[in-house]
């Protein structure tokens, strides 16, 4: 396992034992140590430390200053204000860090793995069976993938599952409505796949439900088929299942357009905890953490009350004992926590669903399921928005078909690639497009806190301008350009060379990789490895701007500036792809 010790922990690491020799009753205080724009670091803890021990913070601060070993890592401390420390590091650790993580054998910057990892289920990506994915679907879908990724790359076991909309009421409905207007299904099912199959099933549905809604005796006929469809009915149960495999093969093609992997085997939908509604209502009922209700079987909350002041249950089972969504996911969590032994299970939902997720979990920890050693967070995210500020609509009002979205943005993306392709084919044109269209879907989503909502500005997100997708895949690029004119000439890190202000700059933001991965997959934060990348696309503009590569100085720094370059490159490219964007060689 391969890992290098950031100039972070080390320049800590020594200011903790300057603190501990200086006071020896505070050898676990925190030195406070964060990067700053006045030196490499600064350190604030000084000044709870004095306030503590009654003492004055300027010399306190002094001597700790005087028991700093400096020379290897640290180049120089000063006190600065009324107590903080300003510390500088040298040039030779800021260049054998980075050599040390661009040595690292399993190519992975030098990133640790976590101490104790665990294993750990994240639903995500949850379409409905016979519905088109709209723009609703996407953030689930995106922000999943990367925390997905993030976790896997710090060692935990995940456990993927796409709780899809799959059973209740709607499917007799779509089965009796099919059953009763063959004529509306314009193709075979076995003629028709993708997109086309699942407009044709989408338009059904909306007939469907347009006729439950408006036609009490169909409304009777539908619920009787929902009946069928839970005993098993062969028929009923061979239809519902046409619907679930053509439904399958639209979702499989959405999420390739959104270079995702989705695999059958860990999409586990409603359906698949059918077999355990029954028991979990018993054991909620035993236990007395779910009772009687009017005929319904309830959790009832102090703090959840509805506008009239009564308490609102979280009903696990109807009094005409159908089972609601929270059967359903109260059973996920038996099957997650007893079955797959995960000790975090993670929901990417909607912000919107949050009340409901409070009581899901609450009732598990009454009954047990949820404890210490295993917990339940949902990821709530927010609204994808337009340009007004409003919910994300059609002109017409309607919500926003995904694959409309998706197509928009790799044709938007296509014609820029377009425009700066020097020599790329209209295949690779293609492929750049869809490459860089789809990242700037992803970005935009990732680059924003998961619980704030976000305006949808293609213009914006397929810019070469500003914090984008975009920016940073050029960054990428225009380095591997760089790396291709030098022939030869290969990065070699020289440590004894003194550094630039833009070369330290850039050298430190890539040390700090591999704390920022652990910060974002810790927090389930893609934002904040979002943030730092493109800060790191940002510096090594800077660094471009003023320090000359091909044309530097002498061969040494020739070399040293081409591995700048390099160890650059590598932490975008690795970067971006936990958030599950790709890095063209060329654009």
């Amino acid at each position: 396992m391969a890992s290098v010790t950031s100039l972070t922990a080390s320049v800590h690491q020594r200011l903790a034992n300057a603190l501990s020799a200086t006071l020896p009753e505070s050898a676990d205080a925190d030195p406070l140590l964060r990067r700053s724009d006045r030196a490499d670091y600064q350190a604030n803890g000084i000044l709870a430390l004095a306030k503590k021990a009654k003492a004055n913070p300027r010399e306190l601060a002094t001597q700790v200053v005087e028991k700093v070993v400096t020379g290897d890592v640290i180049k120089d401390v000063e006190v600065s204000g009324p107590g903080f420390l300003n510390i500088r590091v040298t040039d030779k650790a800021i260049t054998e860090n980075l050599a040390a993580r661009a040595a690292d054998p399993e190519g992975r910057l030098g990133v640790p793995y976590a101490e104790n990892p665990g294993t750990t289920v994240i639903d995500y990506a949850q379409p409905n069976v016979a519905k088109e994915m709209h723009v609703g679907h996407l953030r689930s879908a995106v922000i999943g993938d990367s925390v997905v990724k993030l976790l896997e790359f710090t060692g935990e076991s995940v456990i993927r599952r796409h709780h899809i909309g799959d059973w209740g009421t709607q499917f007799g409905m779509l089965i009796q409505y099919l059953d009763e207007h063959p004529h509306e299904l314009d193709h075979k099912a076995a003629e028709v796949t993708g997109e086309e199959a699942m407009s044709n099933l989408d338009r059904l549905y909306k007939a469907a439900r347009r006729l439950f809604d408006s036609d009490p005796e169909f409304k009777t006929r539908a619920r009787r088929r929902v009946v069928d469809l839970q005993a098993g009915e062969p028929h009923t149960l061979a239809m519902w299942q046409k619907f679930v495999d053509e439904s399958k093969i639209y979702f499989f093609s959405v999420f390739d357009k959104l270079d995702m992997e989705v695999r059958d085997p860990d999409i586990v939908g409603e359906s698949g905890y059918n077999d355990m509604l029954e028991e979990t209502c018993r054991l909620l009922e035993e236990s007395g953490v779910a009772v009687r209700s009017e005929g319904a079987l309830c959790v009832f909350f102090d703090d959840v009350k509805g506008p009239d002041g009564k308490p609102v249950p979280l009903i696990v089972q109807k009094s005409d004992g159908g089972y609601g969504y929270a059967a359903t996911d109260l059973s996920a969590i038996r099957d997650r926590v007893f079955g797959l032994k995960a000790n975090s299970i993670i929901y990417v939902v909607d912000a919107r669903q949050s009340l409901h997720f409070k009581m899901v979990f609450e009732t598990a920890r009454r009954a047990g399921w949820l404890n210490g050693d295993v917990k339940a967070y949902q990821l709530a995210f927010g609204t994808v928005l337009g340009k007004d500020g409003k919910p994300f609509k059609t002109r017409e009002g309607e919500t926003v078909r995904l694959v409309d979205l998706l197509d928009e943005a790799i044709e938007r993306a296509s014609a820029v690639v377009r425009e700066k392709a020097q020599d790329l084919s209209e295949e690779e044109i293609a492929e750049r497009g869809a490459q860089v269209g789809i990242g700037a879907v992803k970005y935009a989503d990732l680059s924003t806190s998961a619980n704030r909502d976000y305006k949808f500005d293609l213009d914006q997100m397929v810019s070469l301008n500003g914090d984008t997708s975009v920016y940073l895949q050029y960054a990428y690029a225009r380095i591997q350009s760089i790396l291709r004119k030098a022939g030869d000439v290969r990065p070699s890190a020289h440590p004894e060379l003194a550094l630039t202000d833009a070369e330290r700059g850039l050298g430190l933001h890539v040390d700090q990789f591999a704390e920022t991965v652990a910060e974002a997959a810790g927090e389930y934060a893609p934002h904040k490895l979002a943030a730092y990348l493109y800060q790191l696309a940002s510096l090594y503009t800077s660094f471009y701007d003023k320090c000359p590569v091909l044309k530097a100085g002498t061969p040494e720094q020739v070399e040293n500036r081409l591995f700048l370059c390099d160890v650059t490159a590598r932490t975008l490219h690795q970067g971006m792809a936990l958030l599950g964007i790709r890095t063209p060689e060329r654009l």
